[in-house]
Parts: structure tokens; C-alpha cells; sequence
């Protein structure tokens, strides 16, 4: 059964592909599931319809048969289990990968919408300045942990794997920002998870909905 998934109808990112439905897409292409989407608006987002998919009135969601998911990390998790490709057949191998995911999520991913939020909605405070610098200190701090487990490799454990996918799309959240430019190693690891086959043919599905939308 081909699953469907929500996204936003016009995307607040400006098709950068830094929405968390990215994400999901880019799992569903490295798999080779063939998904369909929805497009849903900020309104509709809130009516009941779309809150008994996702309590919280948000983007993704995931629907194949009677299962429904929310929340990216989530998803991505379930299509890593039901397909092969993105999670280690080793068992210490697999419980390292999924301990990554949720590092992305639960670690990197807070302070970095923090500053997001700072910066896009907290201009007007006046304490913005000095909130947008703890922010970002404690950004900074997570990314100089990050590049020194990672070195000099191309992944986080050996092969791509789901914890990649989600960590790769978290850090993109920080384009535009400068703030990867001081670790080389996290810069090119980011590139190199852009680079492959399935980011592209998401990020393009992604962006054709977002021109789409802006020229309809």
C-alpha cells in the first residue's frame, strides 16, 4: 500500500527543504517506497480533520492502511524498521543508529529552533540580544561535540544510516547561519548527505511544491 503524507501547502521555509516533512521524504526515497502527499494549509492544519492525524496541528503526518504517525523522527523510524537500507542488520550496529536519532532530535534539534525562534520572532524584545547569544553558545557547544566524535569519517558509524538522515536534516536547519562555517568536517559531512540520489529527488519534489504554490 503507497503511503501518504502531509505537507505544508506553502512551506514557511521558502522551499529550502528545512521543513520537517523533508525528512520524511527523504527516508521514503532512500528506500524506494513510492509515497503519495497532501497538502494541507495553515488552516486546515488546525480543524479536527487534520488534528486526529496529528494532535498538535502540525506537519508530517504518515497514513498507509489503519496506521497513522505523527512526528518526523517517529516516521522515519517506522519506514527505517519496514524497509531495509537505513538501519544496520548488526544489532549493536542498528541500537548505535537509532541511539543517533535520537541525539539529532532530542539534543542538536532543541537550541537550534530556539535561535530560529529568537530570530524570527523575538526581534522586538529587548532582550533578544543577549537570548540569541546563549542560544547559539549553546548551539556551539553541541556542534564542537559533534565534530569531534565524527572526525575525519564520512558517517557517524560506518555506513549512512537513519541516524545520518536525521542529523544531516537537523543541521541543515542552520543554513544561512554561518555557524557550521567552523567545523569543516560537519560543513562536508552535511554536503556529502546532500549529495545523495534520495535528498535530491526529495528536495526537487519538495521545491516543485513550493514553486507551484507561489506561481498558482
Amino acid at each position: 500500500m503507497t503511503p501518504t503524507i502531509t505537507v505544508f501547502e506553502r512551506s514557511p521555509d521558502r522551499g529550502k527543504g528545512q521543513a520537517r516533512d523533508m525528512r520524511v521524504r527523504w527516508a521514503l526515497e532512500e528506500v524506494g517506497q513510492p509515497y503519495d502527499v497532501r497538502l494541507v494549509s495553515f488552516s486546515e492544519m488546525k480543524e479536527p480533520a487534520h488534528r486526529a492525524l496529528h494532535p498538535f496541528g502540525q506537519i508530517p503526518t504518515y497514513e498507509e492502511g489503519h496506521l497513522a504517525l505523527f512526528e518526523s523522527g517517529a516516521i522515519v523510524f517506522h519506514i527505517a524498521e519496514r524497509h531495509g537500507g537505513l538501519l544496520p542488520d548488526d544489532a549493536n550496529a542498528r541500537a548505535r543508529a537509532i541511539t543517533w536519532m535520537f541525539a539529532a532530535i532530542s539534543t542538536l534539534e532543541p537550541p537550534i529552533v530556539d535561535r530560529e525562534i529568537a530570530v524570527l520572532l523575538e526581534r522586538d524584545k529587548t532582550w533578544h540580544e543577549q537570548r540569541l547569544r546563549i542560544v547559539e553558545d549553546r548551539i556551539r557547544g553541541r556542534l564542537a561535540e559533534l565534530s569531534v566524535r565524527l572526525g575525519d569519517a564520512d558517517w557517524l558509524d560506518k555506513a549512512f544510516s537513519a541516524g545520518d538522515l536525521l542529523m544531516v536534516a537537523v543541521l541543515r536547519r542552520l543554513n544561512g547561519s554561518n555557524m557550521l562555517d567552523q567545523y569543516p568536517n560537519l560543513s562536508a559531512y552535511v554536503a556529502r548527505g546532500e549529495a545523495r540520489p534520495a535528498f535530491r529527488r526529495a528536495f526537487d519534489a519538495r521545491l516543485a511544491v513550493f514553486i507551484a504554490a507561489s506561481t498558482g
